[in-house]
């Protein structure tokens, strides 16, 4: 049987930023993206804490409030509840995100998604985020598969990139609605009709 891996911000879940920026521009309008992502980047590899990762952007009082109201404005795509039975009777499905630890564990419990995976792998509990290949080459070891037995779906033409260097073959989810060569889809019915 192949594997298949799924991205979740762009893919799994609707916005591919998770709204990260416009939740930290209603209480600091003038944090701009750069400010912020550079802590992000941090703590998607664990090096910053969730609760450190507000505290450095300025945010004081109950963290965990913060992040709970911060999380909470995260929608997650439904349409992956009636395909994702549909393509697990065909593939072990694996789950790639660069994201905090904390916050995947929060929505993956708040969606209900653990079960529909036979892998999870996150940026910031390996410490190693996309495009780097050892994320990939490390799911692909828990898997028990071959690169050339996967197919990556992810909403970034880079980390495709990657995933292919590895000769996986590769989908764009394209929510971001920019220019790719490759195969593409915009929804998990199209996914499912491509793969099935």
């Amino acid at each position: 049987m192949k594997a298949l891996i799924l991205d979740m911000y762009g893919v799994i879940i609707k916005d591919p930023e998770g709204g990260l920026l416009p939740f930290i521009n209603r209480t600091f309008p003038d944090l701009s993206r750069d400010d912020v992502y550079r802590h992000w980047i941090k703590a998607n590899v664990g090096e910053l804490s969730s609760f450190n990762f507000f505290r450095e952007l300025g945010f004081e009082g109950d963290l965990s409030i913060i992040e709970k109201e911060y999380l909470d404005t995260i929608e997650i795509d439904e349409s992956f509840y009636e395909f994702a039975p549909i393509l697990k009777k065909h593939y072990n499905l694996a789950l790639l995100s660069n994201d905090l630890g904390e916050w995947s564990r929060y929505l993956r419990n708040k969606f209900k998604i653990n079960d529909y995976f036979d892998v999870i792998t996150v940026s910031g509990d390996l410490k190693i985020k996309k495009p780097d290949v050892k994320i990939f080459m490390h799911t692909i070891d828990k898997l028990g598969c071959s690169a050339t037995d996967c197919i990556y779906v992810d909403d970034r033409r880079f980390n495709l990139a990657a995933a292919q260097s590895l000769g996986m073959d590769s989908v764009l989810f394209n929510s971001r609605k920019v220019q790719y060569e490759g195969k593409t889809v915009v929804s998990f019915k199209e996914l499912t009709n491509l793969l099935i």
